[in-house]
């Protein structure tokens, strides 16, 4: 297996300008979000539940280990880069966290992008608000509810397991990378330069303007235009869309069970 990095976290973070910075690197294959996970997550259940017993009628419990850990292997056999950065927001979720250790690699690395929740909403509002599509944004707040809650539950599970590696003092083994999007746009280098410390990767270098979607993904398919598009020059852009009290309380709730800061008035 080639080296196999995961990239999670929250949406409207970054990852698609992640992504891009990094696929300058010949070494690197990083496209955008990647089905790996729901297949071998699929694949697990299926060894586990509906397909257990002919596995087991026919002495094949070997083969589990087989047809999940190749699932990475098969879906980029068309690459040659020496680096895989796997795209998934579901990579945090626990029970995913531990298919990978298991069927991958256990001391596999998990970049983790995240933001405030303010701003997040704010993104996704003024997103819809350019493809001309009304949103109720309670929808946001759903239990569970993708994007926003379940990558939150992810995010959350991330960083209580890297406590404890932190608490454990075991950090040459550290297994994720926090990266906030206001790092990645304002040290850019830095940032990048960050990553390829915690991966053990030899330093590139890499361009800030100029930068491209090298791998585009059909927003047509989730009914978002300019869903994963990128500015050439990585800064920051303020978004100055307003979104309702109630909505902005609820973010405002979020963001101090998380930590991050409260944004100016």
């Amino acid at each position: 297996m080639k080296d196999f990095v995961c990239l999670s976290g929250l949406p409207r973070t970054g990852s698609t300008l992640l992504t891009s910075i990094l696929s300058q690197n010949p070494e690197i294959h990083s496209e955008g979000n990647s089905a790996v996970c729901q297949l071998m997550w699929d694949m697990y259940n299926s060894c586990l539940n509906r397909a257990s017993e002919q596995l087991k009628a026919c002495h094949r419990e070997n083969t589990i280990h087989d047809l999940i850990s190749q699932i990475p292997t098969i879906y980029y056999k068309d690459f040659e880069n020496k680096i895989i950065i796997d795209k998934c927001r579901s990579w945090t979720i626990q029970e995913n966290t531990n298919i990978l250790k298991k069927y991958i690699n256990a001391n596999i690395k998990i970049i983790v992008l995240e933001r405030s929740i303010t701003d997040i909403v704010k993104s996704f509002a003024r997103l819809y608000a350019e493809n001309k599509k009304d949103i109720n944004l309670n929808v946001f707040f759903q239990p569970m509810s993708e994007p926003i809650m379940r990558s939150i539950s992810g995010l959350t599970y991330a960083k209580t397991e890297a406590s404890k590696t932190e608490a454990s003092k075991s950090g040459t083994n550290q297994q994720y990378l926090f990266i906030s999007y206001d790092e990645l746009v304002k040290n850019p280098k830095e940032t990048i330069q960050q990553i390829y410390s915690f991966c053990g990767w030899e330093p590139f270098e890499h361009r800030f303007t100029n930068v491209v979607v090298k791998y585009p993904e059909d927003d047509k398919v989730y009914g978002l235009k300019g869903h994963h598009e990128i500015r050439p020059k990585v800064e920051k852009k303020e978004n100055n869309v307003k979104i309702p009290d109630e909505i902005l309380k609820k973010c405002e709730i979020i963001d101090s069970l998380l930590g991050y800061l409260p944004r100016s008035k």
